[in-house]
């Protein structure tokens, strides 16, 4: 379930089952950039977030990468909770995403390379929904469901890090797409 701030004079919606919470993250109105569609992104990871710091980085990074993309945070208790929301079976609207697994058997692309991902994803039209597993990694049904494998390296990352330099690297992506100088390209 997406944590967003509420506008003024309506509440927060409850958590539905397997859903754990998470800090707040800006709600910012997606606006078209020029003749492109902004794509919605979902970032989705299983487990509460124990590290005060890190959610922090998480929270900075979403509101940052806000400015380009409607985008949400979003803690699940399980694997089954993200492929649900994957299928559209825990939305009334019933909205596809396509399912973007980070996981190190992934594909690794860079910075410009993501960019590039995300440009066409952006030109589909299509809502993405990047999943970091559990400890266990992902099931062979995840795998099968995937739109996408994305690996972060070859290197093991603890799962709360792996989140923040996701929606950093999320972040670094559209800033390139933008032409912003955060990125200069080493």
């Amino acid at each position: 379930m997406e944590r967003r701030a509420s506008p003024p004079g309506q509440r927060q919606a409850s958590l539905r089952t397997g859903e754990t919470p998470v800090a707040p993250s800006i709600a910012v109105p997606v606006i078209a950039v020029g003749d492109r569609k902004i794509v919605k992104i979902k970032v989705a990871w299983i487990g509460k977030t124990k590290e005060p710091a890190i959610q922090a980085l998480t929270d900075e990074y979403l509101k940052r990468l806000s400015r380009y993309a409607g985008v949400a945070g979003l803690a699940f208790k399980d694997e089954a909770a993200i492929l649900s929301l994957a299928t559209g079976e825990r939305q009334q609207k019933k909205e596809r995403h396509k399912l973007v697994l980070v996981d190190l058997r992934g594909k690794q692309l860079s910075s410009e390379e993501l960019a590039e991902f995300l440009r066409r994803e952006q030109v589909n039209g299509n809502p993405l929904l990047f999943a970091i597993g559990g400890g266990d990694g992902f099931s062979d049904e995840a795998r099968r469901y995937a739109g996408f494998t994305l690996s972060l390296g070859k290197m093991t990352l603890p799962h709360e890090l792996a989140r923040v330099v996701l929606v950093e690297q999320l972040y670094r992506a559209f800033t390139i797409l933008a032409n912003h100088p955060y990125h200069l390209g080493h």
